[in-house]
């Protein structure tokens, strides 16, 4: 597995994993499809890869599998991360999450997730992410290394 910096390259697909992971939360909770602001957009993703945000995530130096919007550095902020439906339960997002804290090697990594997504709040936790907090839409956690 390789996580890197995205490439104009890789927009166009990025785009459509974003779009088709997101578009699936309906299976868990979501109560329609969709996703969080321009989560299909390719001029969003593309100014995330121009601020040096964006990374993508392969299985091979062809084969996308996945992305992730990450902002800071020592107290990494996890924007987003998306895994193709198709590669869902065959352990990438663990994968990736790994390869992000080893990789960038943060001190802290925050994140957050819908309330209703059982599916991330199940992972985040999995992955020894803590909540810190809650409110109406969000589940906050944090992870120190």
């Amino acid at each position: 597995m390789i996580l890197r910096k995205s490439t104009k390259k890789d927009i166009k697909e990025l785009t459509r994993i974003s779009k088709e992971a997101f578009d699936s939360d309906v299976q868990v909770g979501g109560t329609e499809i969709g996703g969080p602001p321009d989560y299909d957009s390719e001029e969003w993703h593309m100014d995330m890869m121009k601020q040096n945000h964006l990374y993508t995530y392969t299985c091979d130096d062809k084969t996308i599998v996945g992305g992730a919007v990450l902002f800071g550095s020592e107290k990494l902020f996890v924007g987003r991360i998306f895994i193709a439906p198709e590669h869902f339960r065959k352990g990438y997002g663990m994968s990736l999450m790994q390869d992000i804290e080893r990789i960038l090697s943060p001190k802290t990594i925050n994140l957050d997730t819908p309330v209703w997504n059982e599916r991330t709040n199940r992972f985040y936790k999995k992955c020894g992410y803590r909540e810190t907090g809650r409110d109406s839409e969000s589940v906050y956690y944090e992870k120190q290394m």
